[in-house]
């Protein structure tokens, strides 16, 4: 099995999704055990003087006025994880509480947050050994870190609340630690705020939405094409010398990935021989780079943002370098919030614009020849019209998901976090977001290739010839009378999401882009 490796410099958005979604094992690097230890010297020192320091020795938020004496200290950590695990709502998914949990362990490793290196220790025991909290949907502000997320995942480090096993199964978390051998925790000073003061929730969720989104991007990509093709449209509007006069990078390299997917087609640029001559495509076929496009240069600037926060370490008070332990707002999560809804636009406006070209494909006034809504016998059968229905509503819904998150803020804790970020929200809305671009993409899909077929006479590029044969061998049905359509939605569903679109296309066009 792969293993990551965790030291005091970060992680990359590849190990994040081999942990949350691979299952690969953690190990510590010994410079990361050695940063570890220095630091918890650190605190102890300042654990040992009269004078109180915020998170070591005093009560936290609005309660921080409060010294705490030694004698009160194990309680107050221990507290604050049970008083702070105060989550509602459905579970959240298993790769998001992975990726947080090895986020919260990425930050801890650095050697920033005073955690004793037997802590850091039993995280990665807890990843390892499959062991995944119940963290709820809601509980978080997404500042002051992801504060009831990361504490329903410290409280299964200290043996409490319930988790799910490898198995699938949940049980109180001191059995299933028990299980694996593992010792719950008892926490000193500083280390159960340390465990919960992070961006790690939304950070992950960002992470793999990106990952996800560079998929879509390509698939949707062809799916353009292959309505391009379906329409009888021309490709010359994908000339790279029109897109260099405008150079986005995106646009360039969408239009590069549909001009590839078009090589050697015979349905293109039949402009003055259908029944309805035309000088110029509608702008949801011809304009297909220039959305598209710009979608890739938001998810480029997203992962810039991902990238910084990957390396950072992100926790109030921080251990400096010089030894100071200081107080300071790095866990406020406006920068990722900010990309987590302008992915969540962006994705919107993709799904909008995919729907509009399958609502062409289906209206035999603008489709150029096609029967109406695709249909084996119109009138006595409705073809596509209801898959339409659908794709639309999951265009609706996107659209109501791209109000953004981060604009919003609400006062907690007597008004000392006085301003939030939302980011949690944020980035739980942009899941939900991604799977229905995925749904969207998949009816485009299924929508363009049976119009294809359709085309008697006219051959298709190799490349959409690939994904039509593909796509039939995944059990996608093709034209034909009505049948019970949502299998073959559900499998089209599938064939994008787990990368068949793009891997169909690939020995024909060669890596897209």
């Amino acid at each position: 099995m792969h293993t990551v490796v965790v030291g005091t410099s970060g992680t990359t958005a590849e190990d994040v999704i081999a942990v949350a979604r691979g299952s690969a094992r953690v190990e510590l690097s010994e410079e990361a055990l050695g940063a570890l230890a220095a630091a918890r010297e650190v605190v102890d020192a300042l654990a040992a003087k009269p004078e109180p320091v915020y998170g070591v020795s005093t009560g936290f938020g609005a309660l921080a006025t409060r010294h705490i004496g030694p004698d009160l200290r194990t309680r107050l950590q221990r507290n604050i994880v049970r008083s702070h695990a105060a989550g509602m709502g459905p579970a959240v998914e298993r790769e998001v509480v992975r990726a947080l949990m090895f986020l919260r362990l990425k930050t801890v490793a650095s050697g920033r947050t005073g955690v004793r290196p037997e802590v850091a220790r039993t995280m990665a025991e807890v990843l390892n050994a499959g062991i995944t909290p119940v963290v709820h949907e809601f509980g978080s502000l997404g500042c002051s870190g992801d504060l009831a997320p990361l504490s329903h995942c410290a409280l299964t480090l200290m043996g409490e609340g319930d988790a799910e096993g490898a198995d699938g199964v949940v049980r109180p978390a001191g059995e299933l630690l028990a299980a694996h051998g593992i010792a719950p925790v008892e926490l000193r000073e500083k280390e159960g705020l340390a465990l919960l003061n992070g961006t790690d929730g939304m950070l992950g969720m960002l992470v793999m939405a990106i990952a996800d989104l560079k998929r879509l991007y390509r698939s949707a990509d062809i799916t353009a094409a292959l309505s391009l093709e379906a329409l009888l449209g021309t490709a010359k509007v994908l000339a790279p010398e029109l897109h260099a006069i405008r150079p986005h990078p995106g646009q360039g390299v969408s239009a590069a990935n549909m001009l590839r997917v078009l090589a050697g087609s015979g349905l293109t640029g039949h402009f003055q021989e259908d029944a309805a001559p035309r000088v110029q495509d509608a702008y949801s076929v011809r304009c297909a780079p220039q959305v598209a496009g710009a979608g890739r240069d938001t998810l480029e600037y997203a992962g810039v943002v991902a990238g910084r926060e990957l390396a950072a370490a992100v926790d109030n008070p921080v251990v400096l370098p010089d030894g100071r332990v200081e107080s300071n707002g790095n866990f406020h999560g406006a920068p990722v919030a900010y990309v987590l809804d302008f992915l969540a636009i962006a994705a919107a406006d993709l799904g909008s614009i995919a729907e509009r070209r399958t609502d062409r494909l289906l209206d035999k006034n603008r489709s150029h020849g096609l029967p109406a809504f695709l249909a084996d016998d119109p009138g006595v059968d409705s073809g596509l019209m209801i898959a339409q229905y659908t794709q639309a509503a999951l265009v609706s819904e996107m659209k109501r998901l791209a109000v953004p998150a981060s604009v919003d803020s609400i006062p907690s804790s007597a008004m000392q976090e006085d301003h939030v970020s939302m980011g949690w929200s944020a980035a739980r809305k942009l899941r939900t977001a991604v799977d229905h671009l995925t749904r969207i993409i998949a009816i485009e899909m299924y929508a363009a290739t049976r119009a294809i077929e359709l085309r008697d006479g006219l051959t298709p590029a190799p490349a959409s010839r690939a994904a039509i044969d593909a796509l039939r061998a995944a059990g996608v049905q093709g034209a034909g009378p009505d049948r019970f359509l949502a299998p073959d939605l559900a499998a089209a569903d599938a064939f994008v999401r787990e990368g068949g679109l793009v891997a169909a296309v690939e020995p024909v066009t060669g890596p897209l882009a």
